[in-house]
C-alpha cells in the first residue's frame, strides 16, 4: 500500500489506487493489535455511505477479529455518532470508515482510543504502519455483533438543548451520511426544517460534501434566500463538520461562528480557554480576549485540537474547516450535528438575526482556504523551504503548522494539508489593500516553488 495514506490524524487515500481491501484488513488487524495491547477487548466499527465503504467494512472486521478483538458494528452512521458509540458502549476503541469531505474515489479510516479520550494522531498512525511492515500482529478469534445506537445518540443530542422560538432552517448534507439525523433532531427541537441533498449517496451527485468550500454552498444559499429561512446549515460527508449561511444567504466563515459560540460559553464560564487552529482569523482571538477568555492557537487537525483541549481543560475548540468541539456541556467530540443544535439554541433565544449577532465582531478582509495541488512526496519540502526563506528575510513567522507570516496589517499562511495532496493557504488583511499586498507577496514567493495561487479576483473574499 502507499505509505502516504498514513497521515497525521487518519489513514486516507484513493481506494483501489493507494490501498485495497487486503490492505484494509491489515490496517484493521494492526489497529486491533495496538488497542489490544492497551487493554481493548472490543472495538466499534462504523462507516459512511461511500460506495467502497461496505467492502472496506468487511475487510476491517476480518482484520480486527483475527487479532482476537470483538467487533461492535454500529452500521452506516455519521462519525460523531460512531464516536458517541465508542464512549457509550464503553468499548476499547474503534474504527470509522470514511474519507470525510473528500471526493467519492477516496476512502479511509479514523481510529479512536477508548471512551472520549481522542483519536489517533501522527505517532499512533505511524505505529500502525510499523506493525504492518513488521507483521507484529496479535492473534486470536474475535466475534462480531451489530448494535443500533441511533435512538441513544438522538437522546444525547436533545439532552441539554433548549428552544424558545421555532426557526426555519435549511439543511444541506451534500448526500453524505449526516442529513437524516440532523433534520430529525432539529425537527424534534420544534424547528421547521427544509432538507436538500440529505439522501445518502456515496457518489455525491450534487456537489462535493465539503462545507468549507464556498462553491458547494450554492444550493444552500439559493434555498435560504428562496424560503426566507433563519439560517442554512451544511454538513460534510461524515457529519463531523458544519458550514453556515446566514438569513441573507451570505456565507459565514466558521471562525466567526466560533467567536459566537465562545461568547456564549464564556458568559457562563468566565476565563475559559478556547483552542483554535492556525487558519483562524485574528478577529477570533481578539473577540475571545474581549469577552474574558483565553485564546490558544494550535496546529490544524481535529485530533490535535481535541488533544490540546484535554491538556488545557479548554471548553471550546474549532477549525475553519468546520470542526467544532464543546466541552462545557458535551464530551469534546467534533460534531457538526451537535454544533447545529447549539446554533439553533442561540438563534431561538434571541430577537437578533444571525447576521446581527456577528455585526460587532472585529472586521477583517479574509479569503477562504485556497488549496493548490501538490504531490504528497513534494509538498513537505515546499513548505519547509518557504518557511526558511520567510524567517531568513526577517519576517515574523509562526511555524506551529506550516508558515503563518504576520504583518502589521494582516497575515498569510501556507501549510501542508494532512488529508490531501495539496498545499493549503489563507490570507487576511485589515483592508483590501493590505490583503492584496500580502497575497501578491505569497503568490510571488510560492511560484518559485511551483505553487501557483489563483488570481485574487477568483477567490471568495469576506469583509
Amino acid at each position: 500500500m502507499n505509505s502516504h495514506i498514513f497521515r497525521e490524524y487518519d489513514i486516507r487515500g484513493v481506494f483501489g489506487k493507494d490501498f485495497t481491501e487486503q490492505d484494509a484488513e491489515l490496517i484493521g488487524r494492526a489497529a486491533a493489535s495496538h488497542l489490544k495491547r492497551l487493554g481493548a477487548k472490543n472495538m466499534v466499527v462504523g462507516r459512511d455511505c461511500r460506495v467502497s465503504s461496505p467492502a472496506l467494512r468487511k475487510a476491517i472486521v476480518r482484520g480486527i477479529v483475527s487479532a482476537g478483538v470483538d467487533v461492535i458494528d454500529v452500521g452506516m452512521v455519521p462519525t460523531p455518532e460512531y464516536c458517541f458509540a465508542v464512549g457509550y458502549l464503553k468499548s476499547g476503541g474503534g474504527i470509522m470508515i470514511t474519507a470525510s469531505h473528500n471526493p467519492p474515489e477516496f476512502n479511509g479510516f479514523k481510529i479512536n482510543f477508548a471512551g472520549f479520550t481522542g483519536s489517533f494522531t501522527g505517532p499512533e498512525v505511524r505505529e500502525l504502519h510499523k506493525i504492518i511492515v513488521g507483521s507484529a500482529f496479535e492473534s486470536g478469534v474475535g466475534k462480531e455483533e451489530e448494535r443500533n445506537v441511533d435512538e441513544d445518540y438522538l437522546l444525547r443530542l436533545l439532552k441539554d438543548i433548549t428552544t424558545d422560538v421555532k426557526l426555519k432552517l435549511v439543511v444541506d448534507a451534500g448526500n453524505g451520511v449526516a442529513g437524516e439525523m440532523t433534520c430529525r433532531v432539529l425537527r424534534k427541537l420544534g424547528h421547521d426544517v427544509i432538507s436538500i441533498h440529505c439522501e445518502p449517496d456515496g457518489t455525491f451527485p450534487n456537489h462535493e460534501p465539503n462545507p468549507e468550500s464556498v462553491s458547494t454552498l450554492r444550493d444552500l444559499i439559493a434555498e435560504v434566500r428562496r424560503s426566507g429561512a433563519d439560517a442554512g446549515i451544511a454538513l460534510d460527508g461524515d457529519g463531523d463538520r458544519i458550514g453556515l449561511v446566514d438569513e441573507r444567504g451570505e456565507v459565514v466563515l466558521i471562525d466567526r461562528l466560533l467567536a459566537l459560540f465562545a461568547r456564549v460559553v464564556l458568559e457562563k464560564n468566565p476565563g475559559a480557554k478556547v483552542v483554535f487552529e492556525i487558519k483562524c482569523s485574528q478577529a477570533l482571538s481578539e473577540d475571545i480576549v474581549a469577552h474574558g477568555g483565553i485564546p490558544l492557537l494550535n496546529r490544524t487537525g481535529h485530533s490535535f485540537i481535541q488533544k490540546r483541549m484535554a491538556e488545557e481543560n479548554a471548553l471550546l475548540g474549532g477549525e475553519v474547516s468546520g470542526h467544532v468541539f464543546f466541552r462545557d456541556r458535551a464530551e469534546g467530540v467534533d460534531d457538526g450535528i451537535y454544533a447545529a443544535c447549539r446554533l439553533a439554541e442561540i438563534l431561538s433565544c434571541t430577537s437578533k438575526t444571525l447576521s446581527q449577532l456577528f455585526s460587532d465582531l472585529p472586521k477583517y478582509v479574509s479569503t477562504e482556504e485556497i488549496l493548490v495541488d501538490c504531490p504528497d512526496e513534494v509538498k513537505f519540502g515546499v513548505i519547509e523551504r518557504f518557511t526558511k526563506k520567510m524567517k531568513e528575510s526577517g519576517k515574523e513567522v509562526v511555524d506551529v503548522d506550516g508558515c503563518r507570516v504576520h504583518y502589521v496589517d494582516g497575515w498569510g499562511l501556507a501549510r501542508v494539508s494532512n488529508t490531501r495532496p495539496v498545499v493549503s493557504t489563507r490570507f487576511e488583511g485589515k483592508t483590501r489593500e493590505a490583503l492584496e499586498r500580502i497575497y501578491a507577496e505569497f503568490t510571488r514567493e510560492l511560484a518559485i516553488e511551483g505553487i501557483k495561487l489563483p488570481d485574487l479576483n477568483e477567490v471568495h473574499v469576506t469583509n
